[in-house]
């Protein structure tokens, strides 16, 4: 059983790894070496895959966020659970360690783009963290439908980017179908752990939220 305080020297350690050191995948990077030519890519291809890819990195530090969060929400001594929730915890945690892999592939493909990670990665932490920490002090079943709204929502933005990757970015390309894959096992995960629908005026101000993060990250 982890304790409150070292769930929270836990999220301090996440925080700094995420945001300060280089992320390392437990799984292989999805792309295939022989279609891996970049230079196949003109200044504009490589400049919009970048601006694409620098977003899905800000969605993948902002994964770390919302599960750091809520797993140390379903900790907190006195929540609306009565006693702490060491299985939810430790569920949140497994899908973390998971983004992981997303948030390793995004950055190496940044490198590999010669472009960078948004400017804004710790204002998007923060931010993020907060609201993945409200949503696990509501409960389990609004915390675990607070997971399954946001893969949602990831995924439909993912499919997007699919559609707007240059054709001959193969690399990109695959590691976005493959976290599009990844993100919709999350959510029916969580769906099956028991999580509720949220109210329709809740997804509203997600989206919204989702939305000015991708236009700014796009940039900046």
């Amino acid at each position: 059983m982890t304790t409150f305080s070292d769930a929270l020297v836990g999220a301090a350690d996440s925080a700094i790894r995420t945001l300060f050191a280089a992320p390392r995948a437990g799984h292989a990077c999805p792309t295939v070496p022989e279609h891996h030519d970049d230079g196949a890519l003109s200044t504009e291809e490589r400049h919009l895959s970048g601006a694409l890819m620098r977003v899905n990195h800000v969605g993948e530090v902002c994964a770390q966020a919302l599960y750091t969060a809520q797993a140390l929400a379903a900790r907190w001594p006195g929540s609306p659970r009565k006693t702490p929730n060491e299985a939810l915890a430790r569920q949140l945690e497994e899908a973390g360690r998971e983004e992981t892999d997303h948030l390793a592939w995004t950055k190496a493909r940044l490198d590999e783009l010669g472009s960078r990670p948004s400017l804004l990665n710790p204002l998007w932490y923060a931010g993020a963290f907060g609201l993945g920490l409200l949503a696990g002090r509501l409960g389990k079943g609004p915390s675990l439908g607070f997971v399954v709204e946001t893969e949602r929502q990831v995924e439909a933005h993912l499919a997007s980017h699919l559609d707007r990757l240059p054709s001959d970015d193969h690399a990109s390309r695959a590691i976005v179908a493959q976290m599009k894959l990844d993100e919709a096992r999350h959510a029916c995960l969580a769906q099956q752990a028991g999580a509720v629908e949220l109210p329709a005026p809740v997804k509203g101000l997600m989206r919204m939220a989702a939305k000015v993060m991708t236009t700014v990250a796009h940039r900046i």
